[in-house]
């Protein structure tokens, strides 16, 4: 995730910091100072750490439960309003998706319970606000782990509420249909979450609303993503007509291209037609400013895009695309020739294609190449 901090490492998972965490933090510290002085503005900042210290635990839950099944997780990043663990894959086995969501609650109810035998008592919730300074530490984490599970558990992606519903639905409907009815009521969810933020004038859970509404959007197309790429190879996905620049081509010859063609990414091949790197239309702009036309394109070219074979399984290489935040997948033959892209926009327009074919007996999708 962009704007985020690595501050650790803990069992092989990335624990990074986003800049607004550090931004709300900031903003709690000042806030707490103007009311009450240095000791409560400390006090204040102390409470926030440690609540997302039972965050972390929370998705150190997920990370251990999905473990169990063999899912790694490669990182967890800590938000204003949240943290998030980056599962590698979601499990499509509803009963091992409804154990690793739950694991997370699970945790925020063990850790309340350790508080209230350390307290003794359980105050009204009301008195454990986080700028009260008559409020005990203790309690008020206690009160905020319960409010975390009761939150988390609210039927709607991305919060573990969502995933429970989906298990639950798969386990019935199957995977895709649970994720689209489960989506449908996130975004339902969302549409709440903002009306009551407009009416009441908080704009926290506009926020949540927001926030809430795309995890939803997220999730339904992912999981149509898993469903229109099941079964097809990179080949039959991939885009075959397209044009290529030289290692010895400039910024001004890939310039004509982009006018010329519908193309933002351009492959440059070698003398054997494989692949050494692309240029993307964004960093085209940029050499074009910053070192003009005459700059050879090895220069400015994106050197991290790799091939893929054309009997790989689609669903494979579209992972190592989103995973690495790719602008697009070469395809290369058994000779390791370029032969054909891979690229977000011929990927979306070959589930719009999809979504809009009647289904039909014994044929999950048909074997289509959209070209630019």
């Amino acid at each position: 995730m962009g704007w985020s901090l690595p501050i650790g490492t803990v069992f092989g998972t990335v624990i990074r910091i986003h800049v607004t965490f550090l931004l709300f933090l900031a903003f709690i510290g000042a806030t707490a100072y103007a009311r009450g002085g240095q000791a409560v503005a400390v006090q204040s900042v102390l409470y926030i750490v440690l609540l997302f210290l039972c965050v972390l635990l929370h998705e150190f839950g997920h990370v251990f439960a999905a473990r169990r099944y063999g899912v790694q997780t490669p990182d967890i990043t800590l938000l204003p309003i949240g943290g998030v663990a980056r599962l590698e894959r979601v499990p499509e086995e509803p009963g091992q998706e409804l154990v690793i969501a739950l694991a997370g609650p699970a945790v925020n109810v063990a850790i309340a319970g350790l508080l209230f035998l350390a307290s003794g008592e359980l105050m009204p919730p009301g008195g454990t606000e986080v700028a009260n300074p008559s409020a005990g530490l203790v309690e008020r984490l206690l009160w905020v782990n319960l409010f975390l599970v009761a939150f988390n558990l609210i039927p709607a992606f991305p919060m573990d509420g969502g995933r429970v519903l989906r298990a639950i639905l798969a386990s019935h409907l199957g995977y895709t249909r649970g994720t689209q009815i489960a989506a449908r009521v996130g975004q339902g969810l969302a549409f709440l979450f903002g009306l009551w933020g407009l009416l009441s004038g908080q704009p926290l859970l506009l926020f949540i609303a927001l926030f809430v509404y795309l995890g939803a959007a997220s999730e339904a197309h992912d999981a149509q993503l898993r469903q229109v790429s099941r079964g097809l190879l990179t080949a039959d996905a991939m885009v075959t007509r397209f044009e290529t620049l030289r290692t010895n081509s400039r910024v001004e010859e890939a310039v004509r291209c982009l006018i010329a063609t519908t193309q933002h990414e351009f492959p440059i091949v070698d003398g054997s037609g494989r692949l050494r790197g692309v240029l993307t239309r964004d960093d085209m702009i940029r050499a074009l400013r910053e070192r003009g036309p005459d700059t050879p394109v090895v220069e400015v070219m994106r050197t991290d895009i790799p091939t893929v074979r054309d009997r790989m399984a689609l669903e494979d290489g579209l992972k190592l695309m989103r995973e690495q935040k790719l602008p697009a997948v070469g395809v290369a033959d058994a000779a390791g020739r370029l032969v054909g892209l891979i690229t977000p926009e011929n990927v979306g327009e070959m589930m719009m294609v999809m979504a809009a074919l009647p289904p039909k007996r014994g044929i999950l999708v048909p074997k289509i190449r959209p070209s630019t």
